[in-house]
């Protein structure tokens, strides 16, 4: 299960980033944190902003709606994702993970 956070502006997603992947693609759920692969290099932002595009398009949000709170240098990754309940994200979520399995 993600752990979601509440946030003033929205809600905390954790994410276990993998740059330089094959094809960006969310691949799952792995210790509490949404597994997210991109195929940009992770130099100068460009694997945060591939992800964050990868997240927008996955949640079915705008890319301005998601924004890199924390981890712009690590693997793991906190990622606010605004104008949305702890319950919509979790059903969005839900889906997205789903998808995966299939």
């Amino acid at each position: 299960m993600i752990s979601l956070s509440l946030h003033a502006d929205g809600v905390i997603l954790p994410v276990l980033a993998q740059a330089g992947a094959r094809r960006n693609a969310i691949l799952g759920e792995r210790a509490g944190a949404l597994r997210v692969a991109v195929t940009a290099a992770p130099e100068k932002g460009k694997a945060n902003e591939a992800i964050q595009s990868v997240l927008a398009e996955a949640l079915a949000c705008k890319t301005k709606q998601v924004t890199l709170l924390f981890g712009a240098t690590s693997r793991q990754k906190r990622f606010l994702i605004g104008g949305i309940t702890l319950e919509g994200l979790s059903d969005r979520l839900a889906k997205v993970v789903l998808q995966t399995k299939s």
